[in-house]
């Protein structure tokens, strides 16, 4: 797994609106500027976000964005599937978007070694980013 500039990009903006979570609300260019994100983009992944149910906004000169859920509530792992889809490293050993491989010789046996392997890390990568909230994030807290 490779975490994309979106959802990198996404990390750090959710970033700030945990450390701003119920005192006010952040403008986009407010966001962009403390992140160093280009705005267009930081737009569309505010707007995945929200879609998602994390986010919301508000219009006007006092407006902008704000979590919806406590940043104990959402996870790394919650925030990397939305904007990244699956944590897995192949689509055979996904637990939330499963694909079946159609040139592995594995396919239709029983034991696959790379699925094997490749579902450890799967399993992983998501007991680290399932675990790990943004008010963890934001605390520079670590799992142990």
């Amino acid at each position: 797994m490779k975490l994309s500039k979106k959802s990198e990009y996404g990390l750090r903006a959710l970033l700030e609106l945990t450390l701003a979570h119920g005192t006010t609300t952040l403008q986009r260019h407010q966001i962009a500027a403390r992140q160093h994100i280009p705005v267009e983009f930081l737009e569309q992944i505010l707007l995945a976000l929200k879609r998602a149910g994390l986010l919301s906004s508000r219009r006007g000169v006092k407006g902008g964005y704000e979590l919806i859920k406590s940043p104990r509530e959402i996870t790394l792992g919650q925030v990397i599937r939305i904007l990244d889809g699956p944590l897995a490293p192949i689509g055979c050993v996904s637990k939330t978007a499963y694909q079946k491989c159609g040139d592995c010789p594995y396919a239709q046996q029983a034991h696959c070694p790379v699925q094997h392997v490749m579902g450890s890390v799967r399993d992983a990568i998501a007991g680290i980013l399932d675990h790990y909230t943004l008010d963890d994030f934001a605390s520079g807290h670590r799992e142990g």
